[in-house]
C-alpha cells in the first residue's frame, strides 16, 4: 500500500491524499507537480526513476487506511 506521504520533498508543499498534484516514483519519492516542471522533468532527482501521477486514496479507503503523516524533506541544490 502507497504511503501517501504529506509534502512535496523538494519545496514542503502540502499534498494531501487526494491531491492530483502529487507525483511519487516506484520508491515512493513525493514531488508536487510545480518542481517536477520546474526543475525534474519527470525524473526523480532520488533515484533517476520516472516520477507519475500519484494514486489518489478517498472515502472508506482513506478512513481505513490514512495517509502518512511524517514529512520528508531532501536536501536537493535545485529546491533551496
Amino acid at each position: 500500500m502507497l504511503e501517501l506521504r504529506p509534502n512535496c520533498e523538494c519545496c514542503d508543499r502540502d499534498l494531501p491524499a487526494e491531491s492530483p498534484d502529487a507525483l511519487i516514483c516506484s520508491f515512493e519519492c513525493t514531488f508536487c507537480r510545480t518542481c517536477n516542471g520546474r526543475h525534474f522533468q519527470g525524473q526523480c532527482p532520488n533515484c533517476g526513476g520516472q516520477l507519475v501521477a500519484r494514486p489518489t486514496r478517498t472515502g472508506n479507503a482513506l478512513l481505513n487506511n490514512p495517509a502518512a503523516t511524517q514529512r520528508v524533506n531532501k536536501p536537493h541544490t535545485v529546491c533551496t
